[in-house]
């Protein structure tokens, strides 16, 4: 097969292969690529499995017409690949085999070379000239094994990708390239994501025309696709929306559950719910799936005080492969003492970036309704974002979605003329860069509204990832008519005449009212910036921080009544007034939830 005028395909397919590598289902065969660079001087690129040497040797004598190789470039040693090494050099003594250090070490190892085959070994970076075309040879060490490399002709614009880009199948059969390709990245690289994204970012920094690959088709449209896939893969991150459920099942009542728990998620609108029967299915798909999508439950029996074989070895590989950046459900059944949870989740600390769903089910050996609430409940979860994906499944008046708006938090400084004040917001907006206009929101029960309003300046302190619960506090849960907020704070003083924060902000503003909008509860004042300084490069405290890193958790234990969630303040009664205003943030009862 003619790749360019100068490069030629001479690999071979295999149809007699049941299983790759001893485990790797493979239905429509494998291909055993190498090719022929043809110039002043000829390259073969990589030999094929041993039990096409002779298919293999037609095919490059066919493309070489008489003539002899001067070369045989080695990338990877693994036997599907090199194992023909000596039996070329039988037939074609005077090549010189061209490798890298580790590559020759394995190649002593797998053969006898006689003392006299000729060797040339290159570095890192290093150049091979054939004459009109120049070979670059770039290491990808664990890109599976230590001493691959891959080969890049500037001429024609290919790289010789070794196993990167390849896939299962031989290449006489039509089948799309993505699913299969998937499972042999899965399956065969997947645990080396670090060294492939070093590998793509070498190769970003070269242009690619064309890809030859040891197994699979050679590349020559759409390539970034291929590259694109490669880059999610190699870095780990949800290829497609869905969910997978992983099972195993003794006496099929976790299979029902399982069956059950899919029919509800569909219903809650998962685009995808994929199942498998770990005890049937084909175990590298079942791998590949779990890395392709975003979500994954594991369901099965508690066994031998341990979890069921299928399922410990689906969590093996998934381990294996550096498993991460995924949220993980359990199902457990178990008729007396249910353990399988606790060492899924045990075999899984190694992953990273994992998230687990709060709501686990434990089966009690057969199917109850408790258990169909459960996993109704794990449905819900696990399909929120699908739910409010929906254009008639979700909540399209669920305020709490303004507390996902990313919001700094800020301390707004004026003084009345007889002390200086402060307040904390949340809504400060840059309106134009030419002149610098910032608008900022303040609620009109607060004593700083007022003030502002009469004053016509303000100063707007950034508050940084250090400030503690203490600064919100003092600048939040109290009135600045009633309390003096810089009691036993000794502030800094701007251009303006106004107080600015001597620490915990990472830049304050001063501002010039200009213009002011009634917003009912609230009034906008729209701002000329007057003065503007950078106080650190601390990371400015976002509302989400606030809550998760700063805040303290309220205290609610054995009290009776609502909590507010904005700043933990806790209004003891059964009901809670529909008027009722947070007398510390002045949050209204939207913000407030019953104490549990």
């Amino acid at each position: 097969m003619k790749i360019t005028n100068d490069i030629r395909y001479v690999g071979v397919n295999d149809h007699k292969v049941d299983l790759f590598e001893g485990q790797y289902v493979v239905p429509n065969g494998m291909a055993y690529n190498s090719y022929v660079i043809l110039d002043e001087k000829v390259a073969v690129m990589d030999t094929v499995d041993i039990h096409f040497t002779h298919e293999w040797l037609d095919n490059i004598s066919a493309v070489l017409n008489g003539r002899q190789p001067d070369y045989l470039v080695v990338q990877h040693m693994e036997p599907d690949h090199s194992a023909n090494i000596a039996n070329f050099l039988k037939v074609y003594p005077d090549t010189t085999v061209v490798a890298n250090v580790k590559t020759f070490a394995m190649m002593d190892q797998f053969f006898n070379l006689d003392e006299s085959v000729k060797r040339l070994t290159v570095e890192n970076g290093g150049t091979l000239s054939l004459g009109k075309h120049l070979l670059t040879f770039v290491f990808a060490p664990m890109v599976h094994w230590p001493e691959v490399m891959v080969t890049y002709d500037s001429t024609d614009k290919v790289l010789f990708s070794a196993d990167g880009f390849g896939k299962f199948g031989a290449n006489d059969v039509e089948e799309p390239w993505d699913d299969e390709a998937r499972r042999y990245y899965i399956g065969i690289v997947g645990k080396y994501g670090a060294q492939v994204q070093n590998l793509l970012k070498v190769a970003a920094t070269l242009d690619i025309q064309i890809i030859c690959p040891l197994h699979g088709p050679v590349l020559t449209e759409d390539l970034g696709h291929y590259i694109g896939l490669y880059d999610t893969w190699s870095s780990y991150k949800v290829e497609s929306e869905g969910i997978v459920i992983a099972y195993t099942s003794v006496y099929g009542n976790t299979k029902q559950a399982v069956e059950h728990l899919a029919a509800k998620m569909a219903d809650e609108g998962c685009p995808k719910v994929i199942v498998h029967d770990l005890a049937r299915t084909d175990m590298a798909k079942a791998v590949e799936d779990a890395f392709r999508y975003g979500k994954l439950v594991l369901a099965t029996t508690t066994y031998n005080a341990e979890i069921f074989p299928f399922m410990r070895e689906f969590i093996n590989h998934l381990t294996e492969r550096n498993f991460q950046n995924r949220t993980v459900a359990f199902i457990q059944n178990g008729t007396w003492a249910p353990l399988a949870t606790k060492v899924m989740k045990g075999m899984l600390e190694k992953c990273k970036k994992l998230t687990y769903a709060e709501t686990e089910v434990t089966i009690k050996s057969s199917v109850k309704a408790e258990t169909k609430e459960a996993l109704d409940a794990l449905a819900a979860e696990l399909c929120k974002d699908y739910i409010a994906q929906s254009p008639d499944k979700a909540n399209k008046n669920d305020m709490t979605a303004l507390f996902k708006i990313g919001y700094g938090l800020y301390v707004v400084t004026s003084n009345d003329g007889k002390k200086d004040n402060g307040l904390i917001v949340n809504t400060v907006t840059q309106l134009t860069d030419t002149p610098n206009r910032v608008a900022v929101n303040i609620n009109k029960q607060n004593y700083s509204h007022h003030v502002i309003k009469q004053t016509g300046k303000m100063n707007v302190n950034c508050l940084s990832v250090e400030a503690p619960f203490e600064i919100f506090q003092r600048f939040g849960f109290q009135s600045g008519r009633t309390a003096d907020k810089f009691d036993g704070f000794t502030p800094l003083y701007s251009d303006n005449g106004l107080a600015f924060l001597p620490r915990y902000i990472n830049a304050f503003m001063s501002l010039e009212v200009e213009s002011y909008v009634d917003l009912d509860t609230h009034g906008m004042f729209i701002c000329r910036v007057t003065e503007a300084r950078v106080m650190s490069d601390k990371e400015t405290m976002s509302y989400t921080y606030y809550q998760k890193n700063v805040k303290p958790k309220p205290q609610t234990e054995g009290k009776k009544g609502f909590v507010c969630k904005v700043c933990g303040y806790i209004y003891e009664g059964d009901t809670l007034p529909d008027d009722f205003i947070c007398p510390l943030c002045k949050h209204g009862v939207a913000d407030f939830e019953p104490i549990e």
